[in-house]
């Protein structure tokens, strides 16, 4: 299994932001941020953990419990924060499919507060970079929703290509269907891009 712990130095940096792994401390803040986002993520991101936080105790439990997965390597929560302000714009989910083939899922959601500034997709490549290049990532992977269009308008300008499509395969609390998109990004093309973004 790869070695991947926060005490090493996972921080990534971007031109505008720093993405680092959640910390004791980080309820108090992350509490107000969940208020301000529940309805926010309700239509896609009803099962983020951001929704089961009701209290700053509730808080208190995502955060240990983000770090907990981190300990075990399960998955890896980083909080994207504004260089210059030191704001939280964004949350980056990557989950491991498989660390023998080093194949990894990306997820991840916009703070309310700043949306359409370009964030999530600076924030989503800087996490591809350092899958990529520092985790010898072969493989990442993501889906959503198919009427969610942010979502895959950042995938796509990550490089990530659409694989399948499964049209109205679930129910919306709303009783209308929507289905999911499958977008994938291999290593061989992840490098093929980067080499032609310096050309």
């Amino acid at each position: 299994m790869q070695s991947w712990h926060p005490s090493i130095s996972t921080q990534i940096e971007t031109q505008r932001l720093i993405l680092r792994p959640y910390q004791p401390g980080d309820e108090v803040w992350y509490y107000e941020m969940s208020r301000q986002n529940r309805e926010h993520l309700r239509q896609y991101e009803s099962g983020n953990a951001v929704m089961s936080i009701l209290t700053p105790k509730d808080a208190e439990a995502v955060v240990c419990e983000f770090s907990q997965k981190w300990e075990t390597q399960k998955s890896f929560f980083l909080g994207a924060f504004c260089k210059d302000t030191q704001e939280f714009v964004a949350q980056i989910y990557i989950g491991v499919v498989n660390w023998e083939s080093h194949e990894f899922e990306l997820g991840y959601f916009a703070d309310v507060h700043h949306e359409g500034k370009g964030y999530v997709s600076e924030a989503a490549n800087g996490a591809l970079r350092f899958l990529f290049e520092r985790m010898n990532a072969q493989r990442v992977r993501l889906e959503c929703d198919d009427t969610n269009v942010r979502s895959y308008k950042v995938a796509e300008r990550c490089g990530m290509v659409l694989e399948a499509h499964f049209p109205e395969d679930k129910q919306n609390p709303d009783g209308s269907l929507s289905g999911t998109y499958h977008y994938g990004l291999s290593r061989s093309k992840y490098f093929e891009q980067t080499r032609g973004s310096y050309s």
